[in-house]
């Protein structure tokens, strides 16, 4: 469990991983992090948010937990190539968008002294780099504790720990499937709605005439572009299935229109304001 001596190790300072740093260290924890930036790490220093920082993946030798902020592929391949230097009995963790590939990967060749917790905090941003870094991103947001047959009982309540000292206001556990399943409709499918609008005509002229809808819908438009595809590849699974379920929907739409269906476009209208109200409901009771 955590207490005032427990050592923090951040992989990857970016803004997630800076984000962790600058919560963490608010809340009086020492945080050691690293990145292949000698600039992040100088950032973080000045910032106050770690007590050492630099390239050297040997800086995370003291470290009760670690965890890692890089994206999926790279946070394995950083394993395999040094897991050595992580203490013996550490608790390794992460922040990866997809669990059912990171899991599998890491479960292969994971050192029998180092237990791996995947967590997932719900508390992205379309910025990125250190400073954009901000621990205040994590108030009111959800996060994921996505534990495994193997992890143990004081690894879980580890990690949901960690989400309660960075402030986080809704904890949950979650099947590293149901995870993926979940993240393909509400995360990754959202996204590739809000690219393709943007893709589907160059009208940057309208700005000037825009609302709340345009901007609201494709605020998320503006993505890494390094990282979602890897995230997309490697749920394809199930974000096919959702993006057939939104076309297919969408082709429904279009013949409604098309036909001039006016009760069944209500029909449609009235069932996401249903949908919509239960889902606002359900938020207001987390």
């Amino acid at each position: 469990m955590i207490d005032r001596s427990t050592v923090f190790g951040i992989i990857g300072l970016g803004l997630l991983g800076g984000s962790y740093a600058k919560g963490l260290s608010e809340n009086g924890y020492q945080v050691i992090g690293i990145d292949l930036s000698a600039n992040a790490a100088e950032y973080a220093l000045k910032q106050g948010w770690c007590v050492k920082a630099g390239t050297d993946p040997s800086l995370l030798g003291e470290c009760d937990i670690v965890i890692s902020a890089l994206y999926p592929n790279s946070f394995i391949e950083w394993l395999k190539k040094y897991q050595d230097v992580l203490k013996s009995g550490a608790l390794l963790s992460d922040v990866t968008g997809i669990k059912r590939y990171v899991i599998k990967e890491i479960s292969a060749f994971l050192r029998k002294d180092v237990e791996f917790i995947a967590a997932h905090p719900m508390a992205g941003r379309e910025f990125k780099g250190i400073e954009y870094a901000d621990s205040g991103r994590f108030k009111g947001a959800n996060y994921i504790v996505v534990p495994t047959q193997e992890n143990t009982s004081e690894a879980i309540e580890t990690a949901e720990e960690i989400g309660r000292i960075l402030g986080f206001s809704n904890i949950v556990k979650l099947s590293a499937d149901r995870h993926d399943e979940m993240i393909g409709y509400l995360s990754q499918l959202t996204h590739v709605i809000a690219v393709s609008l943007m893709n589907a005509n160059d009208r940057t002229d309208l700005a000037q005439y825009s609302g709340d809808s345009f901007r609201d819908l494709t605020r998320i438009a503006f993505i890494n572009e390094d990282l979602w595809p890897e995230l997309f590849v490697r749920n394809k699974d199930y974000l096919l299935e959702e993006i057939d379920a939104f076309v297919n929907e969408m082709i429904c739409f279009r013949n409604l229109i098309e036909t001039e269906d006016y009760e069944g476009m209500k029909q449609r209208l009235k069932q996401s304001g249903v949908r919509r109200k239960a889902f606002t409901e359900a938020e207001k009771q987390r």
